[in-house]
């Protein structure tokens, strides 16, 4: 009769939006005058989807923290998206630290979200297709019920809906 319908459940960043961010930010820091001499810097390296942030002392860390969260949500990143290590010394007296940029649902986390979708009675089919989820149902409502619920979950990451169809 009628083929299911589908969504798949991703959390992904747009890594080129975190780099204008990260830029934004690295700017700003040359240009403002509380923290123009201050030394500190906001780098990005895509290939490991990790931000740095290197400064003087930590509460100079924490401005330039605020700084590049602001231009985060500029630009559309939710920042759940950044997992941020410790703090920790530097060289010449300096604090860094490394936020994580999170691409992909764990495969723990996928689990837990799946469990939950179950436990709701959704009439659906869920599939954990690497870091990401693929949810079934012949029935659109049932799947914007789906999306509804998780929308109103919190998982600590940003999760997108994509390819409904």
């Amino acid at each position: 009769m009628s083929k299911d319908q589908s969504f798949d459940v991703v959390s992904q960043v747009d890594l080129q939006e975190a780099d204008n961010a990260v830029q934004q930010a690295a700017k700003e820091l040359v240009q403002r005058y509380d923290l123009k001499s201050t030394g500190s810097t906001v780098t990005l390296d895509k290939a490991a989807s990790t931000v740095t942030i290197t400064a003087p002392s930590d509460f100079v860390l924490t401005q330039v923290k605020d700084v590049l969260n602001t231009k985060l949500v500029k630009r559309g990143i939710d920042l759940n998206a950044l997992a941020w290590g410790e703090v920790q010394s530097a060289s010449g007296g300096t604090v860094r630290t490394t936020g994580h940029i999170v691409n992909g649902i764990e495969a723990e986390l996928a689990r837990r979200i799946n469990k939950e979708i179950r436990d709701e009675k959704f009439k659906v089919k869920v599939q954990i297709e690497g870091d990401k989820l693929r949810v079934f149902s012949p029935k659109r409502d049932v799947l914007q019920d789906v999306i509804t619920f998780l929308k109103s979950q919190d998982y600590g990451i940003p999760l997108q809906f994509v390819n409904y169809r």
